[in-house]
C-alpha cells in the first residue's frame, strides 16, 4: 500500500468518523431548528469557510465541467440530505440506517456503468457487503422489529442512490486535476443554489438569535466547519486517492461510529446484539477492503 492510498484511508476513517458523530449535533438543534434550517446553515458556513481558507476563483475549462459540479451540488449536498431529512419524517431512524449503508452497493453498479477505470471487483467485494449490511442492520434495529413504510424507505433508497452519484461525480471531478478545497466550495455552492427552493416548502426562518445560547453556536460550528467544510474535503481527498468504491464502503463503519459515540456520550448501554454487529460491520469493510494480490480495486 502506497502513502498516496494510506493517506486515502486515513482521510476516509477521518470522515466517517465525524460524519458518524454528527448525529449528536443534529439531535441538540433539532429542539430549536428545523431540519432545513440546520442542513442550510452548516452548508452555507462550510462554504464561507472554504472561501476564508482558499479565496482564489476557480476557472472551470468548458461547460460539460460546470454541468459536473451542478451535478455534484444537486445529488451530495442537496437531494441526498433532503431526501434522508424527508424519509425520517415517514419512517424509523433504523430503517434509514440500514438502508443508506446500501449506498456502496449502488456505487459499484455506477462505477461499472461510467467508470471504466475502476478495475475489475472481486467476489469479496459482494460477501464484505452482504455481512456488513448484516451487521448494519442488527446494529440498527437493535432487537426491535422492522416496520416497512413504503413511502420512507424509497425515499431512502433514493436518498442512498443520489449519494453513490455523487461519490461517481467526486470521482471525476478529481480527475479535473483541480484542489480539491476550490471544487469542494464550488459543489457547495451550486448545493446551497438549488437548496434554496425548498426552505420556502418548510417555513424556514433565519432566526439567528438561537444562536446566542452557546450550544447551539458550538452544535453547528460542528456541523458547519467540521462536518461539512472539512469532511466533504476529506473526502473528496478519499475518492480521488481510493476511487469511488473503496471510498464508499467506509459509509459501513456510520452504524459502529454511532454505537461507540452513543456509549461514550450519552451513556446508552451496549446490547450482545449491537456488539455483534458492529463486529460485523467492520469485517465487511475490511471483507471489501481485502486484496490477496495486492492490487487496489478502487484506485487507478
Amino acid at each position: 500500500m502506497g502513502n498516496r492510498e494510506s493517506a486515502g484511508h486515513l482521510a476516509a476513517l477521518f470522515t466517517i468518523i465525524i460524519w458518524g458523530t454528527t448525529f449528536i449535533s443534529t439531535k441538540v438543534l433539532l429542539a430549536d431548528f428545523r431540519p432545513v434550517e440546520i442542513l442550510f446553515f452548516r452548508f452555507v458556513m462550510g462554504f464561507v469557510a472554504l472561501f476564508l481558507v482558499c479565496p482564489h476563483r476557480l476557472k472551470v475549462a468548458g461547460r460539460r465541467q460546470e454541468v459536473t459540479f451542478v451535478l455534484a451540488g444537486l445529488c451530495g449536498i442537496c437531494l441526498y440530505y433532503l431526501l434522508e431529512n424527508i424519509a425520517l419524517t415517514y419512517t424509523m431512524a433504523s430503517n434509514v440506517g440500514v438502508i443508506i449503508s446500501v449506498a456502496p452497493f449502488f456505487t459499484v453498479i455506477l462505477s461499472r456503468l461510467f467508470l471504466k477505470s475502476e478495475g475489475k471487483l472481486r467476489a469479496n467485494f459482494f460477501i464484505g457487503f452482504v455481512v456488513a449490511m448484516a451487521g448494519v442492520a442488527l446494529i440498527s434495529f437493535n432487537g426491535s422489529k422492522m416496520e416497512l413504510n413504503p413511502t420512507g424507505d424509497v425515499l431512502a433508497v433514493l436518498a442512498a442512490f443520489v449519494w453513490a452519484c455523487y461519490s461517481i461525480l467526486t470521482r471525476k471531478i478529481s480527475s479535473f486535476g483541480y484542489p480539491v478545497i476550490l471544487t469542494t466550495r464550488r459543489t457547495f455552492f451550486y448545493g446551497i443554489l438549488f437548496m434554496v427552493p425548498s426552505l420556502f416548502l418548510f417555513d424556514f426562518r433565519i432566526g439567528l438569535e438561537r444562536f446566542a445560547d452557546m450550544m447551539h453556536l458550538l452544535n453547528i460550528l460542528y456541523l458547519g466547519l467540521g462536518a461539512s467544510a472539512l469532511c466533504f474535503v476529506t473526502w473528496n481527498l478519499a475518492v480521488k486517492a481510493l476511487g469511488a468504491v473503496k471510498t464508499s464502503v467506509y459509509i459501513y463503519m456510520v452504524p459502529v461510529i454511532t454505537v461507540v459515540t452513543s456509549v461514550l456520550i450519552l451513556k446508552e448501554p451496549v446490547t450482545w446484539i449491537s456488539a455483534v454487529g458492529t463486529v460485523m460491520a467492520v469485517a465487511g469493510l475490511f471483507l471489501s477492503e481485502y486484496n490477496g494480490k495486492g492490487r487496489d480495486a478502487g484506485a487507478v
